[in-house]
């Protein structure tokens, strides 16, 4: 709220130079809100599909989460008035990564009602195919919504 102010500010005393480098400030830092959230689902999602591959077995609530994340990460990630996307391809790829380690956490305390350990758990699954589904699906989700390219 703060750059706003101080946005409203430069503007009024005709300093647009620091209103420009204001709003550019205000652009990252929405884009970094939508990083932020897609990281989150992108967590959900992943737990999700690490713990259907280890129990080899899904439930309908599993299958809403990944469904829903999937659908959450389509949204935030498009740009509605320009077009394309906030987070491309390679970035989506290496959020997944990220997201991986936390996601595996998260399911070793719930898969197999918290029996093993990550590394354990992490054993029972091929975490490329894992990262590489997350990925799949959201390309699908998002190429079914509008056509995203790498740049």
């Amino acid at each position: 709220m703060e750059e706003l102010l101080e946005l409203r500010k430069c503007i009024e005393e005709q300093r647009y130079p620091d209103a420009l480098l204001l709003i550019g400030e205000l652009e990252e830092m929405s884009r970094e809100d939508k990083i932020n959230k897609i990281y989150s689902y992108a967590v959900i999602l992943l737990l999700h599909l690490i713990k259907q591959e280890a129990e080899q077995r899904s439930t309908r609530s599993w299958d809403f989460s990944v469904c829903n994340s999937v659908s959450q990460i389509t949204v935030t990630n498009r740009r509605r008035k320009t077009g394309g996307v906030y987070v491309p391809h390679e970035e989506l790829r290496e959020l997944l990564g990220e997201a991986y380690p936390l996601a595996l956490k998260r399911a070793a305390i719930e898969a197999f009602e918290g029996q093993f350990t990550e590394t354990q758990l992490e054993g029972k699954i091929n975490p490329e195919h894992v990262r590489e589904e997350a990925f799949r699906l959201i390309h699908e989700s998002l190429s079914g919504v509008k056509k995203i390219s790498d740049k």
